[in-house]
């Protein structure tokens, strides 16, 4: 009775300081994943390594940030959000700072692939799903897609000064930025982050009275991220969420995310201008995300995959046309697929906990995003093979959009047999035991 009389509502909550810094690093995070777009081609004319040898240190990066995903859950709801932030930032401006001195393509692989993946993997959208679910009993699409939003505002923030760097001072002095703005977040999550509203004296936003907060799982991390793993296998539902969020990861962070910067070059856009062509996608992807939060909290989750996954796999068979031309059309796909880019989150995440529970949804979630990551480390690595094999990437970008036209109907059979809630369709009921 004495813990809930010290629980109070303030007029200003402090789970939104926690989002805040959380942003933050995230998009310091998002910031050093792509970075690689940006180094592919000045890496290729100072050493002569290949795409095919340079994509692999990428997409071994990729693979790694999103087998982090499921135990970085774990270990943030084990040791703590804040231990798991400072770890993870520490970790990454080490890892970029040494990556200034590298001569070797081995020294790459293990450098941006090994260490810099895992960082990356500690401090991404899956820890962001455990803020939410920890803070926030309410808002909570709205909350996940502003954070979700972090990789597009560090596309904005960075990619533009990163490309300019590169081009003008050289690729080093753009690690060495990323590595400094890593630093900075260290602090500041070490001063502002608090694990639960509870050592606050609070409840989780948006709470009615007497909701209780779950207690801290307890146990190895590592041992419940694999646990977790092995119950959600058994469900028709994990594996469909993990299909369409393998074909997201292959068709953004895979190839857009790493690809679309050589790819203006080798249609001769200056690398600058390619850069500027990402960042607005960062630009348009912040409204697309945090709208998708919002569609999310009010909308059938399935219905709106449904629809990312398709105009996504039509701009993607529309891009090597949009390349070729260099005008409006490559524009509209810039602002288009902006848009998309990563509105799959917060459905994505919904669907999750809905099928798996506040508790395992967070850490299925990191599962669901390793999958992603899986898809993204096989299109990095499957572009630059198209492109040194064929010379250029227009298969590469054909068989990504009609990977996606196929999510997109996957997307749907999500959730069959089970109430999806507050959905305005009614799924079919589930069956009787």
């Amino acid at each position: 009775m004495a813990a809930t009389q010290r629980i109070h509502r303030p007029a200003f909550h402090y789970g939104w300081v926690v989002v805040a810094v959380t942003f933050l690093v995230l998009m310091a995070g998002a910031g050093i994943r792509a970075t690689p777009g940006v180094l592919i081609v000045p890496l290729e004319h100072e050493f002569g390594w290949s795409r095919a040898t340079l994509s692999a240190a990428v997409s071994l990066g990729l693979l790694l940030y999103g087998l982090m995903g499921p135990f970085c859950a774990a270990i943030a709801q084990g040791i703590g959000i804040r231990r798991t932030m400072g770890f993870a930032m520490i970790l990454l401006a080490a890892a970029v700072g040494l990556a200034t001195r590298i001569q070797e393509p081995w020294q790459l692989v293990l450098l941006w692939g090994v260490f810099v993946g895992t960082g990356t993997g500690m401090v991404a959208t899956v820890l962001g799903a455990v803020v939410v679910s920890r803070w926030f009993s309410t808002r909570r699409g709205v909350v996940l897609g502003a954070l979700t939003a972090s990789t597009a505002t560090g596309q904005l923030v960075f990619l533009p000064i990163l490309a300019r760097l590169a081009e003008g001072v050289g690729w080093r002095s753009a690690l060495w930025l990323v590595g400094a703005a890593a630093a900075a977040t260290v602090p500041l999550s070490a001063l502002l982050i608090r694990e639960r509203p509870a050592d606050m004296g609070l409840r989780p936003y948006g709470a009615a009275d007497g909701e209780v907060e779950a207690a801290p799982p307890r146990g190895n991390p590592a041992a419940r991220a694999v646990e977790v793993l092995r119950r959600g296998t058994r469900s028709r539902d994990f594996w469909l969420l993990a299909g369409t969020f393998f074909v997201c990861g292959a068709s953004t962070n895979g190839l857009v995310g790493t690809h679309l910067i050589p790819a203006c070059v080798d249609h001769g856009i200056p690398e600058v201008r390619a850069a500027g062509l990402l960042a607005m996608m960062g630009i348009f992807d912040l409204a697309g995300t945090t709208l998708s939060g919002w569609l999310s909290d009010r909308w059938d989750a399935r219905w709106l995959l449904f629809a990312y996954y398709s105009l996504r796999g039509l701009s993607l068979l529309w891009l090597p046309q949009a390349l070729v031309e260099q005008g409006a059309g490559l524009s509209a796909f810039t602002v288009f697929y902006g848009l998309d880019w990563i509105a799959t989150v917060p459905p994505t995440v919904k669907l999750a906990t809905e099928a798996f529970g506040r508790d395992d949804g967070p850490v299925v979630f990191g599962w669901v995003m390793a999958s992603h990551q899986v898809g993204a480390g096989a299109a990095a690595l499957g572009a630059g093979l198209i492109r040194t094999g064929f010379g250029d990437y227009r298969m590469a970008f054909l068989l990504s959009g009609g990977l996606c036209l196929a999510a997109a109907m996957l997307a749907l059979a999500i959730g069959r047999g089970r109430r999806v809630a507050g959905s305005p369709v009614s799924p079919e009921p589930e069956p009787a035991a």
